[in-house]
Formats: structure tokens, C-alpha cells, sequence
């Protein structure tokens, strides 16, 4: 299992219309993806850092996160409304760990 997160701050004033639009049609078209499950869009809350909004969702594996990256969805989310309406991000990618005991 692949978690993506994704921790970014909108070029648009907190609480538009714009924002609710980007993360409406975000949650809609990412979501939709074959291969997406468990989809959150979160809101940062935490003092320690800049960023206002968060994308959590899984992959079963590896496979499914590349063709999530490379699906015209997400690469067209990306190029019409990420690129032009994201101000910065940051990107995490997650497997569990195996401890052993």
C-alpha cells in the first residue's frame, strides 16, 4: 500500500468560492481515478507550518500509484488547475513499516 499526501496552499483568499471550487472538483476528479481509494481533502489546522489544505489517498501498490500519475485525469487536474492555482506545495509518498519485535 502507497498513502500520497500532498500539503499545498491555494493562490485564492481563504473561504472563496475559488477555493471551494478547486477542492470540489478536485475531490471529484482525482477520486474518480480507477485505482484511488480512501480520498481526503483535509484542512490544515497546525500552527507550525504555512500550508492550508491537505490531499491524503491510497494506492494498493506501486502499479496502481503510477497509473494514477499518469491517467489524462490527473495529468490534465495538474496542468489546468494545479500549476495555476496552487501557490506551494510539498509531497509525501507513504508504505507501512514491519517492525520487528
Amino acid at each position: 500500500m502507497i498513502r500520497h499526501t500532498v500539503v499545498f496552499t491555494l493562490k485564492h483568499p481563504q473561504y472563496s468560492l475559488e477555493e471551494k471550487r478547486f477542492l470540489s472538483d478536485a475531490k471529484r476528479i482525482l477520486s474518480a481515478i480507477k485505482g484511488v481509494t480512501q480520498f481526503e481533502p483535509l484542512r490544515q489546522v497546525s500552527p507550525k507550518n504555512d500550508y492550508h489544505f491537505g490531499f491524503s489517498m491510497e494506492f494498493a501498490d506501486q502499479a496502481a500509484y503510477t497509473r494514477y500519475n499518469e491517467h489524462p485525469d490527473h495529468v490534465a487536474f495538474v496542468r489546468d488547475r494545479w500549476i495555476p492555482e496552487v501557490e506551494t506545495f510539498m509531497e509525501i509518498d507513504y508504505v507501512p513499516l514491519t517492525l520487528l519485535v
